[in-house]
């Protein structure tokens, strides 16, 4: 079983259900002062302690995605890294792998899509990364061989894996589920982390003297996906998703760059760049650089593009709600603005599950083939 199946967490649950009423019965005839007695205490209340542990802790990862995985919690991941050429004239784009998508007959591409994993080398970026490509079961039909496919990038949170958008999200199985039941057109995802350069959240910025991040987003990921599959260039052929900071990165990218994005989603994200010890200087002492990536001074001070944009919050659960409701005030006389605001809902998984597929179904209108 896998690290972030429910048959996982639930069995952590039970067990630290079990344990602690074993504790319960059995501690009054280990009550003597034994020294058996004391180390089976001892030993129970061990063995409760970590089972809670284990269920809390296998909840917050499903949560949020920390590890895709147990290799990679333990770190014993197996596969070989992939040589990326960067000479003159190397491929943007090189697919490493495949795998099928888990609907019915999912292990057939004209009925269950495909997803394949592949090695990004970002030319003007300079950054190279992974991400997974989702292709719809249209993709391989005779019918649509030539027909250009509308294209989504799909961000994760800080820290998060790329692996949870499938896993965790479902994004392919729902992206393939509301395409045949005609509530969205059949659309390419792109899934991936907004942080492009190991541990380090960039915030999706350019950093000065640093990572190029929103370059590698803007240019080099997009030009690397339309010269090897099937999606139109122009900025209504693109959308951009994202939960948490890959909300923020997903609106920001859109505003500051509508010449490469049509319409925006931002699942619980936040308006201006965070900074702390894990994303380090990311504006080189720039109060202009910082202003520019703030969403509201945007709104503000510049003339907001014509893009389409979700924003989602809740009333109760969620940091971000007054601000959200800031965003929408603002910025409905001249983007056209969506949102989203449930009751109550926290910052995790179940929370941007009841949000994706009314994300996935607006994205759809929003963009051409």
């Amino acid at each position: 079983m896998g690290l972030t199946s429910m048959a996982v967490l639930l069995l952590a649950i039970a067990a630290a259900v079990v344990l602690f009423a074993l504790t319960i019965w059995l501690w009054p005839r280990l009550g003597r002062k034994s020294i058996g007695s004391v180390l089976a205490r001892v030993g129970m209340m061990l063995a409760t302690q970590l089972s809670l542990f284990a269920a809390i802790g296998l909840w917050a990862n499903q949560s949020f995605g920390f590890y895709g995985s147990w290799a990679d919690l333990f770190g014993q991941v197996k596969n070989e890294g992939v040589v990326v050429d960067h000479s003159a004239g190397a491929k943007r784009l090189q697919v490493v792998s495949a795998q099928a998508v888990k609907v019915p007959r999912g292990d057939v591409p004209r009925v269950g899509g495909k997803i394949e994993k592949i090695s990004v080398s970002g030319v003007d970026s300079k950054i190279s990364g992974p991400a997974y490509v989702y292709l719809p079961p249209e993709y391989f039909q005779p019918e649509y061989a030539k027909k250009n496919f509308p294209a989504s990038i799909v961000l994760t949170g800080f820290p998060g894996t790329a692996e949870a958008l499938i896993k965790g999200l479902d994004y392919p199985v729902r992206a393939h589920k509301l395409a045949k039941a005609k509530q969205m057109q059949p659309t390419i995802l792109v899934m991936l982390r907004p942080s492009v350069v190991g541990q380090r959240d960039t915030e999706c910025i350019n950093i000065p003297n640093g990572p190029q991040a929103e370059t590698f987003f803007t240019k080099d990921l997009r030009k690397a996906i339309t010269e090897h599959y099937r999606v139109g260039d122009k900025a209504a052929n693109w959308g951009i998703i994202g939960n948490s900071t890959g909300g923020y990165c997903a609106l920001k990218i859109a505003m500051r760059n509508p010449d490469a994005f049509g319409a925006a989603a931002s699942l619980s994200g936040y308006f201006k760049a965070l900074q702390d010890p894990t994303t380090g200087s990311l504006f080189g002492g720039s109060k202009q650089l910082e202003n520019e990536n703030d969403v509201f001074w945007r709104l503000k001070n510049k003339e907001t593009p014509p893009i389409s944009v979700l924003v989602t919050s809740s009333k109760q659960g969620e940091h971000n709600y007054k601000d959200t409701l800031k965003f929408i005030e603002m910025a409905k006389g001249s983007a056209r603005v969506s949102s989203i605001i449930l009751d109550s809902g926290g910052h995790n998984f179940n929370t941007w599950r009841r949000e994706l597929n009314p994300t996935l179904k607006w994205m759809g209108s929003r963009l051409s083939a």
